[in-house]
């Protein structure tokens, strides 16, 4: 079983970034969290796949945002990190969100999927 690579994940990571602009992350995320996925966010609460499909569409929406810095980590057969940094703008806030992001996927049904997301913050 391939693992996917870099390219793959920062696409990934793309699409859910779009999708948090468009306030449709909780049906997103929900598609590509693994069913036993975790996220660990930076204000320190853990939120698996149906609290977040849940909450993310309700979330304020982000204005803009940039990825930097990716860096793919190899974890075996069928899986693999991706680690960056990233910088989000919402309306209203002086402010930008600015956190190193870890993503863990694995291929499930051929397809990565989702498995575990922490953020760690810069700017608070």
């Amino acid at each position: 079983m391939d693992s996917p690579d870099l390219a793959e994940l920062l696409d990934l990571e793309r699409h859910g970034w779009d999708s948090l602009c468009e306030s449709r992350g909780g049906s997103f995320y929900r598609e590509l969290m693994t069913p036993d996925a975790l996220m660990v966010l930076v204000n320190g609460m853990v939120l698996d796949r149906d609290a977040i499909a849940a909450t993310l569409d309700d979330a304020p929406p982000w204005s803009s945002y940039e990825i930097t810095d990716p860096q793919l980590v190899a974890l075996g057969c069928g899986s693999a990190g991706l680690v960056y940094r990233a910088s989000a703008h919402r309306e209203g806030e002086a402010e930008p969100f600015v956190a190193l992001m870890a993503s863990v996927y694995r291929m499930l049904d051929g397809q990565p999927r989702l498995a575990l997301y922490q953020q760690t913050t810069i700017t608070h």
